[in-house]
């Protein structure tokens, strides 16, 4: 089988190359697919995708006319894929399901722990020779109430380490977990008792129609004042302008972030030389009680395997002209 690998960064390619075995050609690209690169994929029966690639109903239509009869996303995430278009074209489409809860599960408990202890503010204040503990005056996990938004596989593993840590835990699903509760002692609630509740909130939940902006200027309100916000879900779940006001206010009292709703075009490239365009990008990086990552959660050595792996087994699949593990 032919695959034509779009948004291909370097790091992931020795384990892409390593799962596939030769027993596929594979074409990288560093270009994303959007309208301008979708001829690239001439000649291929599959196409693989990441987070930054275009593919809606007109790409699709596209890649349908050049031949390509199969779409291979190397994340969870399919909130960029128009599932409906593919399936009314017969295009075959694959994603990664859980390749790694522990990588996201453990970077936004880092994230917790890094603004908790205002460690961003200790580090530059050492770099710069200054030792006063006088704006370091952090808070202890343990005892916290920590209010989840999302309780799938991430969020699941979220709970289990938090729970070590001694926190009281709450949960939003629309599927609530029995074994969550009998384990870990999370209760099930509302958006709006979680938010009165919680000292700590994490998001983990997919973005669709009805999460886009969950965390509006509404819901950030219902929050307790001075609450710690981390996002590791989807950038679009959370209204980053709301969020600024939140920040401006004094509601939202710390806020980590390794997903960004306007991060296509910024994150996964080298901007170093460039000016930043994004203004509110930009405001977000002034903050001292903000932390901010580059879509790196699942940066893990096990994530990268488990995401190949799962990924060239669609491709396996697929020249036998049979399902993939996880066909959508």
């Amino acid at each position: 089988m032919i695959v034509t690998v779009f948004s291909t960064l370097a790091f992931e390619r020795p384990f892409l190359e390593k799962a596939n075995a030769g027993r596929h050609e594979l074409r990288f690209l560093e270009v994303s697919l959007n309208p301008g690169t979708v001829a690239l994929a001439l000649g291929s029966e599959a196409v693989c995708v990441f987070s930054p690639d275009d593919i809606s109903a007109p790409i699709l239509e596209q890649l349908h006319a050049h031949g390509v009869r199969a779409v291979a996303v190397r994340a969870a995430g399919t909130d960029n894929v128009d599932l409906a278009a593919a399936h009314r074209l017969g295009l075959r489409v694959a994603n990664v399901p859980e390749y790694s809860p522990y990588a996201i599960a453990e970077h936004a408990v880092t994230l917790m722990l890094a603004l908790c202890r205002h460690l961003r503010q200790a580090d530059q204040q050492l770099r710069a020779n200054d030792f006063r503990l006088d704006q370091l005056i952090g808070f202890d996990l343990h005892g916290k109430t920590v209010g989840i938004v999302g309780v799938g596989r991430i969020g699941a593993v979220v709970a289990r380490i938090l729970h070590g840590f001694g926190c009281q835990l709450l949960g939003v699903d629309v599927q609530p977990n029995p074994e969550l509760s009998a384990q870990y002692g999370l209760r099930y609630v509302t958006l709006p008792e979680l938010c009165a509740q919680a000292d700590i909130i994490s998001v983990h939940t997919p973005l669709t129609a009805q999460t886009q902006h969950l965390l509006d200027d509404q819901v950030l309100g219902q929050m307790k004042r001075g609450v710690l916000l981390v996002n590791t879900g989807r950038g679009g779940v959370l209204d980053t302008a709301a969020a600024l006001r939140a920040l401006d206010s004094g509601q939202l009292g710390y806020l980590g972030l390794d997903v960004y709703e306007h991060e296509k075009g910024l994150f996964f490239g080298n901007h170093s030389t460039e000016p930043l365009r994004d203004a509110t990008y930009a405001q977000l990086l002034t903050y001292p009680n903000v932390l901010l990552t580059g879509h790196q959660a699942y940066l893990t050595r096990e994530a990268l395997t488990n995401i190949a792996d799962a990924t060239a087994a669609s491709f396996d699949a697929w020249a036998r002209h049979q399902s993939a593990p996880h066909e959508l």
